[in-house]
């Protein structure tokens, strides 16, 4: 069974659970006024929380997709993910250079977790 949660305009789903696996849409932070670190903290902090509101946590992520406008910021990137996640429990992680995530926007994250 296919369930799917928080619908964003009829565009997409914030969440889609399938045979126990979740797919989070694309996620970015609250304040696209921030810097990498301001961004990415409020990334996690919004994984975190809509991970535990499907039964799920951040241990139980299998892969994400980072996107990114600026590679030079991937230290910045990459502390936040270090402070975040243990090293028992990193997942497959790919990260893309894109043009553009939209105004002041520097990241964005897809993950795919288990139940």
């Amino acid at each position: 069974m296919i369930q799917r949660s928080s619908s964003y305009g009829e565009i997409l789903h914030e969440v889609v659970e399938h045979n126990g696996v979740l797919y989070l849409a694309g996620t970015v932070g609250e304040d696209s006024s921030a810097d990498m670190t301001g961004q990415m903290r409020s990334i996690t902090e919004q994984i975190d929380q809509l991970l535990a509101a499907h039964g799920s946590n951040k241990d139980r992520i299998l892969s994400a997709t980072i996107y990114m406008t600026d590679l030079s910021q991937k230290p910045a990137l990459n502390a936040v993910w270090k402070e975040w996640l243990s090293p028992a429990h990193l997942p497959a992680r790919a990260g893309i250079g894109v043009a553009d995530l939209g105004p002041g926007v520097l990241v964005e994250i897809m993950v795919i977790a288990a139940k």
